[in-house]
């Protein structure tokens, strides 16, 4: 049995720990905040970013990092993007055992290197033993134990088969895939799409304009993922397909609902103030614009989206512009 830290509280971070901790694993979560650790300590609910589930008292929290990562087995990275280098610089300052595994939770691009948090850790820690979990899993369902499927992927497969076994049960499934790029992507650039299907519905538009979104989108983030090195297969699965499809219509997931309010008029800058959690697409539309570029991979719905939230686009003139583009083949 894996000892584990969890780096980063929140929401999902919070969710794996409470998952891993059922199945008889001793966990630990490691927060940046020395004040909310206290505080979510003593309540056993992380009321900011996991109101409503009880976090089990077997869960070990702390402020420390180097009490986090102290024979700890398995490190499940579930600090946002922007963030995670800045964390993992000074995780590199411990020692790490040649056997422990890294596990990536977050879905984001780095704005500024555009790598995936794969190659941030690689970059940060060298050549560690590492997986990559995603899919369409919202964190208040996997809490509440609501039937779930995920992907895990690592380039090794005695890792994947090994996490495999760890998280597997009969309320969440896990699949093992060798496409870490493609996983990877697909978790990211789904957000994105996301985000255009929330002004969507706060524009009030219907089921058909989701649908759309949802095909054309998931068509522009296989031809970018392709265009990286990705299996296109990848992107029709549930890492791919299933995120995206989860990630659009779920009232809790925090991009579609950016995205809502920005079609009914609100400004990025308004709708940060209000949230506690991080939407990762904001800032990974950025990167990832940047990417489409960089591989000359035509991405209209990407493009309106940075347009809106970086250039002031009005939502109504991005749909318009994507309506009357020139006519093609599908």
């Amino acid at each position: 049995m894996f000892n584990v830290a969890v780096i980063g509280d929140g929401g999902w971070g919070t969710t794996l720990a409470i998952h891993l901790e059922r199945k008889g694993f001793k966990v630990q979560i490691w927060g940046a905040f020395a004040d909310y650790v206290s505080y979510v300590d003593k309540k056993r609910v992380n009321t900011r970013f996991l109101p409503g589930i009880k976090i089990p008292k077997g869960i070990a929290m702390t402020h420390d990092l180097k009490e986090a990562l102290s024979g700890k087995q398995l490190i499940i990275l579930a600090v946002p993007s922007q963030y995670t280098r800045g964390v993992l610089k000074k995780i590199k300052g411990f020692s790490s055992p040649k056997d422990r595994i890294y596990l990536n939770v977050t879905k984001g691009i780095e704005v500024g290197t555009l790598k995936s948090m794969s190659e941030v850790i690689c970059d940060e820690l060298g050549r560690v033993r590492l997986a990559v979990l995603s899919g369409p899993t919202i964190a208040h369902e996997v809490a509440k134990g609501i039937p779930t499927t995920a992907v895990i992927a690592s380039r090794d497969r005695r890792i994947r088969k090994l996490l495999q076994g760890v998280f597997n049960t009969a309320r969440m499934r896990i699949y093992t895939n060798s496409d870490v790029t493609g996983v990877e992507l697909g978790g990211s650039l789904k957000n994105i799409i996301a985000i255009a299907a929330g002004i969507s519905d706060g524009l009030g538009f219907g089921t058909n304009t989701k649908a759309a979104i949802l095909s054309r989108g998931l068509a522009e983030i296989s031809r970018l993922g392709y265009a990286m090195g990705a299996k296109k297969e990848t992107f029709s699965g549930i890492s791919g397909l299933g995120d995206l499809v989860t990630t659009c219509i779920s009232p809790y997931s925090r991009n579609r609902f950016v995205g809502e309010q920005i079609g009914k008029g609100k400004s990025l800058k308004q709708i940060n103030a209000r949230m506690s959690m991080v939407a990762e697409g904001v800032p990974t539309t950025r990167s990832a614009y940047a990417l489409s570029l960089q591989y000359k991979v035509d991405m209209p719905i990407l493009r309106e989206v940075y347009k809106v939230l970086y250039k002031n686009k009005s939502p109504l003139s991005a749909v318009e512009d994507l309506m009357t583009r020139e006519n093609k083949e599908e």
